[in-house]
């Protein structure tokens, strides 16, 4: 057995781009593997902005000799048939055995497949892997770039290393051939391997080589084997360890920030992206002009990370400090000065446009920017962003006027919601789109409007996603939701909905932004009706379902229909939950369910369903014809009469008097919207509709005693749906 490593070099790969990078390697590497009959265990792959490297652990020196077997055509075939099978199996037609199947002479193939070295099987699989390696984003180079049939790759491919234990795997890809050697650092030579100096953490047992690396005389370093890979480029400045880098850089990081008495913000995109851009990261701080504070905090953070890669830091207040960290791809021989000096020079450019932005908006009001809405179409068939913004404005203001938000003052709610999208055409949300609502707060403020108002623009598109804050204040409550159910409503009028994995409108994550605020404020209105109220049920089903509530508790409840009021349905939904965890709910269950079997199966319908033979296929379609009151009225009171003809059983007049008792007892409860009442007024039946199964006959000989005790039945089936459509949940 024998580890394998492969190593495809190449110009700087985007750091975006190396995660998928490693998962196509070994998707790729495992597919040949497996074609080729070799089997792999375990597998690292590492990245850096230079190489993908892959190490498969314990593979075999040699595939094992197989023996195979195809059927062909039968006895007496076309000669055609038969020598077109014999050419597919590579075998010649003396080589071909009869054998009986069912009766009849076949011929079979036996293929005899004797077992192939992995090293040559290695050989095929890898211009295999680099040919079918898939890039969001790939270049054909040098003079053969001309040919669509030439390579393509992320950057030009310049090494292949190849390794098979202590041998290389010969092959050729795009003029490139495989070898030994790699390249180091780009700018760093070899380094001592002195387990006291930067070492990263690796244990001292990983430097312990009585071979050290050195360059050979084209300046490349050559690898013995897949256990000396990682060593020796540690030793040439790159850690190939994707993982490490990305560690050295949040403990460098903090340091960095803890030795200026700072705190880092954290920010693990930043850690990985940065971890992508270097093979050898240092992270350095430095410092901006405090005047450059004046601009919002968040604009800062942004201009640093986005254009520059760099965290920022607090102080100990809290509030963000004039400091910067950049990590750089080199350990310079003044400490990093020169290139902190450089980094900060490049982000006070940045930070200088940021400030020109923040100065040229506050010029105008937020008023006189929403006019520039009415030259932004919002859709074609909807108007534009001011035409949205006048039915958001009238949403908010009735959602307070009719005291569906309550707490908000109706002028401040629709004046946030005109200036909520004002900010859209502001410079620096031109430039950072990221910051929209963000920036439209700050500008509020900066005019002198209200803070509720500010605040309503700030935050009206919260929750954006499942981990974001929902609003409480109950101005931007009123605007947040007017907003969302503005989007829903407008394009469910134009039937643009979500289908199946496509929501170019972000409709879904509207209404659940619409349900989170609906219920983390105990909101109560009719938030839609037919198309829209569905799509509210199945988002708010989904919803139930990853937060862990059974499917088919939630569909016993939504199948009762007729509910637009999301916080009753989910109070309900909560309290089925809760009394289904309990004795007596999964009792009831148990009896609903045979209850509910009996009635199917004598496919009773009630006494209504013998009502007078009418010929209408709805035996009811007459029962408001004056003509015909007295005809059912008359077979009403006769059948009711019957079911009183005896006297009925105890556990059968239990059930009676339970029924009496409970049903309206849930019905007023459910009227209150208390539904764990409810629930507790349906456990009363529990006793009572076990008795009457274990002592009754239901299917009596006498007629009016069996109608009456499936009558009771279907009585004691309605009140249970009530509360919910039991028949749906599993048990």
């Amino acid at each position: 057995m024998s580890d394998f490593l492969l190593e495809l070099r190449s110009e700087e790969i985007p750091a975006r781009m190396q995660a998928g990078a490693r998962d196509e390697l070994e998707k790729l590497f495992r597919r040949e593997m497996e074609a080729a009959g070799v089997t792999v265990g375990d597998i690292t792959v590492w990245s850096t902005p230079r190489r993908l490297a892959l190490i498969a652990h314990g593979l075999p020196q040699a595939t094992e000799a197989v023996s195979e077997e195809a059927k062909g055509p039968p006895e007496g075939a076309p000669e055609q048939a038969i020598e077109g099978f014999c050419r597919k199996n590579g075998v010649t037609r003396d080589q071909l055995e009869l054998r009986d199947v069912k009766g009849r002479s076949t011929y079979f193939a036996v293929i005899e497949k004797p077992g192939k070295a992995t090293r040559d099987l290695l050989a095929e699989a890898i211009p295999a892997i680099i040919r079918d390696f898939s890039w969001p984003k790939s270049m054909r180079w040098g003079a053969a770039s001309m040919s669509t049939e030439s390579l393509r790759w992320v950057r030009p491919l310049s090494g292949i290393v190849a390794l098979l234990g202590d041998d290389v795997v010969e092959c050729e890809v795009h003029g490139v051939k495989s070898g030994r050697e790699t390249a180091g650092h780009r700018f760093h030579g070899i380094r001592k391997s002195d387990p006291k100096s930067r070492n990263f953490g690796l244990p001292v047992e990983f430097f312990k080589d009585k071979n050290p690396t050195v360059l050979n005389s084209n300046g490349m370093i050559e690898i013995g084997n897949p256990d000396d890979y990682q060593r020796r480029l540690f030793d040439a400045h790159v850690i190939v360890d994707h993982r490490l880098r990305e560690e050295e850089i949040r403990i460098g990081a903090m340091a960095a920030a803890k030795g200026a008495s700072l705190k880092l913000v954290e920010d693990e995109g930043l850690v990985v992206e940065n971890a992508g851009l270097t093979e050898w990261p240092v992270p350095l701080l430095g410092r901006f002009e405090e005047d450059f504070l004046e601009v919002p905090p968040e604009t800062i953070q942004l201009t640093a990370r986005v254009n520059q890669k760099y965290f920022v830091c607090e102080d100990d207040k809290g509030n963000l400090a004039n400091a910067f960290i950049c990590t750089a791809n080199i350990e310079a021989e003044d400490g990093g000065a020169r290139v902190v000096d450089g980094n900060r020079k490049v982000l006070a450019a940045r930070l200088s446009d940021a400030r020109f932005f923040w100065d040229v908006d506050r010029k105008k009001t937020l008023a006189e920017h929403a006019e520039g809405l009415k030259r932004i179409t919002f859709h074609e068939k909807l108007g534009t962003v001011a035409d949205k913004v006048e039915r958001v404005a009238k949403l908010a203001r009735w959602l307070v006027e009719e005291g569906v938000v309550k707490g908000a003052d109706p002028d401040m709610a629709e004046q946030a919601a005109r200036l909520a999208k004002a900010d859209l055409v502001t410079e620096m949300v031109g430039e950072f789109p990221e910051l929209q609502g963000l920036m439209g707060g700050y500008y509020a403020r900066a005019e002198g409007l209200p803070d509720a108002v500010a605040d309503a623009i700030r935050d009206h598109y919260k929750p954006v996603g499942q981990g974001d804050d929902v609003p409480t204040a109950p101005v931007t409550v009123a605007v947040s939701l007017a907003d969302k159910l503005d989007t829903l409503r407008s394009f469910f009028s134009i039937d643009e909905k979500p289908t199946g994995s496509k929501d170019p409108f972000a409709l879904r994550r509207a209404a659940l932004g619409v349900i989170r605020i609906l219920q983390d404020n105990g909101l109560r209105f009719g938030v839609a009706q037919g198309d829209l109220l569905d799509f509210f049920a199945d988002r708010l089903k989904v919803q139930q379902r990853e937060a862990g509530v059974r499917h088919d508790l939630i569909d016993a409840v939504f199948a009762l229909g007729g509910e637009d009021d999301l916080v009753r349905l989910l109070a309900r939904v909560k309290a089925l939950q809760s009394f289904m965890e309990t004795e007596d709910g999964a009792n009831l269950l148990a009896g609903y369910k045979r209850a509910a079997n009996i009635l199917k199966k004598e496919d009773w319908h009630g006494a209504e369903g013998e009502i007078a033979r009418t010929g209408e296929e709805d035996p009811l379609a007459l029962v408001d014809d004056p003509d015909m009151k007295a005809v059912i009225d008359a077979k009403m009171a006769l059948r009711h009469a019957k079911e009183l003809s005896y006297e009925p059983e105890l556990a059968e007049k239990a059930l009676m008097d339970a029924l009496a008792t409970s049903e309206p007892a849930a019905a007023q409860a459910i009227e209150a919207e208390d539904f764990s009442g409810a629930m507790a007024a349906l456990a009363g039946l529990r006793a009572p509709i076990d008795r009457f199964f274990d002592e009754v006959t239901v299917n009596a000989d006498e007629e009016n005693k069996r109608a009456h005790r499936l009558d009771l039945l279907a009585a004691f089936r309605a009140a249970v749906h009530k509360v919910a459509d039991f028949s749906r949940i599993e048990g």
